[in-house]
């Protein structure tokens, strides 16, 4: 017997567990769902007295990315998978330093020692880790919202402007959690004329031009080369409305009303449209 039929009786690699993306998605899933109510239930009713403790949301953090990335997995080679996390993970780092350094595009902000450690100065680890899972959730809604219209030419235009409008919208919750709840960074007073919670406006187009930016980079990558027809994939929305939650559940804590109803009224919106998308 040869060395070329000998290989050819080798099973390949990926037949050897079969079934085994799925089972580490599930168990991801299900240990970001019992972090998830663990410091919903505390910010709530700060039963679990965490305190000042910073472990439970970096742990909440790190699950979310990992479910993000383990369901995107299902649908795109590891590859893709690793090289978008990568791509999202260098540009949004480089933009938040320079942002901290010299207050463009975002306007002048100061990461609080609340937020956890740094990668390096001035720059926290949680910081690319949330701009990772804002854009990859961000764009599964988007994609699931345009299901109905995903064999059109202008279909990636879209995709990438209605991904970039919910990354705002995720900040739009983000920010009153951060700095008002959290107190993960401060705003440093500014000559801005609107404000949102501390927040000066300009933030929220750093953050369009950010997005945008990263998906003219990003999008080759979380293009499947051999696509195959997939149901929908509501795991993004998930993720999006308990995240969401976690935000909404902070303003309504600390009585930040219009916070808060800002955040459940995107919340049914996008529930309302990624519903009617993925029933077509």
């Amino acid at each position: 017997m040869n060395r070329r039929s000998v290989l050819k009786k080798i099973p390949l690699r990926a037949n050897l567990f079969p079934g085994l993306g799925a089972k580490i998605h599930k168990t991801v899933f299900v240990l970001f769902l019992v972090q998830f109510v663990l410091v919903w239930l505390n910010l709530w009713t700060n039963f679990l007295a965490f305190g000042n403790a910073r472990w439970p949301d970096g742990v909440l953090l790190v699950l979310t990315a990992a479910t993000t990335l383990c369901s995107l997995a299902r649908q795109l080679p590891a590859q893709n998978v690793m090289l978008a996390s990568v791509i999202i993970v260098f540009i949004a780092g480089t933009v938040q330093t320079f942002g901290a350094v010299t207050a463009i595009p975002f306007g002048p902000y100061v990461y609080l020692p609340a937020i956890g450690q740094h990668l390096f100065e001035p720059l926290p680890w949680a910081v690319p880790i949330i701009w990772l899972v804002a854009i990859l959730c961000a764009r599964g809604v988007g994609r699931l919202m345009l299901r109905p219209w995903r064999k059109t030419r202008s279909y990636g235009f879209w995709l990438m402007g209605i991904t970039a409008t919910l990354v705002v919208f995720f900040d739009f919750g983000l920010e009153p959690f951060a700095t008002q709840v959290k107190q993960y960074w401060f705003w440093s007073p500014s000559r801005a004329v609107l404000y949102w919670y501390s927040t000066p406006w300009v933030n929220f187009l750093g953050w369009a031009a950010t997005a945008l930016l990263i998906l003219a980079f990003v999008t080759p990558s979380l293009i499947n080369k051999k696509p195959v027809k997939h149901p929908p994939d509501y795991h993004p929305v998930i993720i999006w409305l308990l995240v969401n939650a976690l935000f909404a559940t902070g303003a309504i804590t600390h009585q930040l009303w219009l916070a808060s109803g800002v955040v459940v009224a995107q919340c049914v919106i996008v529930t309302i449209f990624a519903l009617r998308g993925g029933a077509w």
